[in-house]
């Protein structure tokens, strides 16, 4: 039996009276009358478990999106039902982040009568990725005089997908212009090797002169030059690392989901110029994958993929990679590692093994800066501080370095802010189509 707080309400305005006038008999004769009353409430409450209850939620929303949980209550019983109805979610799952959770789970009163249905809604703003199960529905049943009823928490079986938010959406049409500049349905055109041939047009000053067309020059009696046009049907893998340097927070997020942002707006943009897109998401093993899909498809199924994907807590299996990176790769690649530029990973796994991919494709690291770094290293009005900008100094000194040595290896390296870096990633793989080097 539960006990609404009605009944506790009851219970103390009949003990006003005995402050008044001591009576022992008195306070036992209103406690029984209660009693008796919650009693008969309880028996007239229609009970709980003779309500069908049902639950509808989209199968994915992206992050930060807003969306509902449609609850449906049906009477089969032939008691009217009057009832306080929690839905629960996981607290990720709710609007008013800073709220006790307790506060913000909805409860909604609802009165069925029998054989009827009702539907409660409750809101949903996720703030985490992956997937949230929907929590037990709890159904608290009163009688007319709402003093006390009865209680169950049913298990209703519910589950959000939650994508990630693709924020760097928003830097896809300008960069999706640079690429039809570059794809030749511009005016502009692009020369370099290991491009595909366009056509052939007059010589002018500041062209290369190893884009002369010798023939076509003797026949037309003018210097002309050939044009080009970028490759298509290249092939691009993107690795996202999950290790446990991917946990490390930069700012309110982690090194992972600005990887995630930087994969989905590279791997769109890959697509719509014609290349072959796949994703790995890799630390120790293999946590997510998604193979060649067609252009309509990639972003789908790079957001379905990427949803579940959670930072581990082990150190990333180069050589393991390598091996995963061979045996998907037939002929030269671009490969993008989404990973940490931390010395210490770098140097005891990267470094070792990075030799074996350069050899055969075109490889690319996209790393995430730590603004506080740069901040610490600025700061220095106190002894504490100097000491600070010190440590910001020689780790920021470390990073350069081991940048370099990547380099020497022929790895093209990204670093930038977590807002930047899906921009600049993109900038860079524009800058190798047009360059010829992919």
């Amino acid at each position: 039996m539960a006990v609404t707080s009605r009944a506790v309400l009851v219970a103390l305005a009949g003990l006003l009276p005995v402050a008044v006038l001591p009576a022992p008999v008195t306070v036992l004769v209103w406690a029984v009358v209660v009693a008796v009353l919650c009693a008969v409430d309880v028996a007239l409450a229609a009970s709980p478990r003779e309500v069908a209850v049902s639950r509808d939620v989209p199968r994915a929303v992206r992050l930060g999106q807003a969306t509902r949980s449609a609850l449906t209550l049906r009477a089969v019983g032939d008691r009217r039902v009057r009832a306080l109805v929690r839905d629960a979610w996981p607290p990720s799952a709710l609007p008013g982040g800073d709220a006790p959770t307790g506060a913000r789970t909805p409860r909604h009163r609802v009165d069925v009568p029998p054989g009827e249905s009702r539907t409660v809604t409750t809101p949903l703003v996720p703030t985490r990725r992956g997937d949230l199960p929907g929590d037990r529905v709890t159904l608290r049943t009163v009688g007319p005089l709402g003093l006390a009823g009865r209680q169950v928490s049913l298990t209703v079986p519910a589950r959000l997908r939650v994508l990630p938010e693709f924020a760097s959406r928003r830097h896809l049409p300008s960069r999706l212009a640079r690429l039809r500049e570059l794809d030749g349905r511009a005016a502009v055109q692009v020369r370099g090797a290991g491009t595909e041939f366009d056509s052939l047009r007059e010589y002018v000053d500041g062209d290369d002169v190893r884009s002369i067309d010798w023939r076509a020059t003797a026949r037309r009696q003018e210097v002309v030059v050939r044009t080009w046009r970028p490759e298509r049907d290249r092939h691009v893998l993107l690795v996202v690392d999950t290790s446990r340097t991917s946990a490390a927070r930069v700012l309110d997020a982690t090194r992972l989901e600005a990887s995630v942002e930087a994969a989905l707006l590279l791997g769109v943009l890959a697509a719509h110029a014609g290349d072959r897109v796949e994703l790995l998401a890799y630390d120790r093993r293999v946590r997510a994958r998604v193979a060649d899909t067609h252009q309509s498809r990639v972003l789908p199924g790079l957001a379905e993929a990427l949803a579940g994907v959670q930072p581990e807590l082990v150190e990333t299996d180069w050589a393991g990679l390598v091996t995963q990176v061979r045996s998907r790769l037939s002929r030269r690649a671009l490969v993008v590692l989404l990973t940490s530029l931390d010395p210490a990973a770098v140097e005891q796994g990267l470094l070792e093994v990075v030799g074996q991919l350069t050899r055969r494709h075109q490889v690319v690291l996209a790393s995430v800066a730590d603004p506080e770094l740069e901040e610490l290293r600025t700061a220095r009005r106190t002894v504490e501080e100097v000491f600070d900008a010190a440590a910001a100094e020689r780790a920021l000194l470390e990073r350069a370095a081991v940048g370099v040595r990547l380099r020497q290896r022929g790895v093209e390296v990204v670093e930038a802010l977590p807002d930047d870096l899906a921009p600049r990633l993109a900038d860079t793989y524009l800058a190798l189509k047009a360059a010829g080097r992919l």
